[in-house]
């Protein structure tokens, strides 16, 4: 069980799939709340912040402080600390957001060993599709179809992934799938490869020396 110094418990760590969730504001600042458990994903990592409500009130922003997760509601919200509040997710947005997260996470992956030496200097994983940028002087085109076999032969086999601490006090974790790699990362996972479902990789040219894949995932 997390201590009070722990922040602020994550249960879409544990439980990345739960959709509602019963808890209490820890703290109120204005239009700034904290909770004491949420599954109630902020911005990190490139992956875009979950949708939905605390105690009914829509959450305007959410961002990390800290071991602390804190959300920004209307300035009449009413609530104080002490408070139970439901929590709630816009679901399809958050599955959707966890497909194309492990999808590039893969990509990513095979893009590294496919195009050594490569350097990612960005990415992003919103709903619609995620995208990962690359320093690069050359095209990384030729190299999509074997990337994108092998990511699908992974999404095929319905491998199961482990998503747990590294490092609990320092709140590091990793998901892993066994005889594919172990990958430090803090977003929120799926249980099986085969949940991404039918992958779709295009090459982008963002500028001079860069070179981008955007995934998206079949709907």
């Amino acid at each position: 069980m997390p201590t009070p110094s722990s922040g602020t418990e994550k249960v879409f760590w544990s439980d990345p799939y739960c959709r509602r969730l019963q808890t209490e504001v820890r703290s109120v600042d204005a239009t700034r709340v904290t909770l004491a458990r949420t599954i109630f994903f902020a911005f990190s990592g490139g992956q875009e912040s979950d949708h939905g409500t605390v105690g009914g009130r829509e959450v305007l922003e959410a961002r990390t402080d800290g071991q602390d997760i804190v959300y920004t509601l209307a300035p009449d919200h009413g609530l104080r600390p002490g408070d139970t509040v439901e929590v709630t997710i816009d679901w399809r947005r958050r599955y959707r957001l966890m497909r194309l997260h492990l999808a590039a996470e893969i990509v990513l992956e095979l893009a590294y060993r496919a195009l050594d030496p490569i350097t990612k200097i960005g990415a992003h994983i919103a709903a619609d599709k995620a995208r990962i940028d690359f320093v690069r002087e050359h095209s990384i085109a030729d190299s999509l179809p074997g990337i994108h076999a092998q990511a699908s032969r992974l999404i095929e086999a319905d491998q199961a992934i482990v998503s747990a601490f590294s490092d609990e006090a320092a709140q590091r974790r990793y998901w892993e799938i066994e005889g594919f790699a172990r990958v430090p990362c803090g977003g929120t996972h799926l249980a099986r490869t085969g949940e991404i479902g039918a992958l779709d990789l295009r090459r982008k040219n963002p500028g001079k020396g860069k070179e981008r894949v955007e995934i998206r995932v079949d709907p």
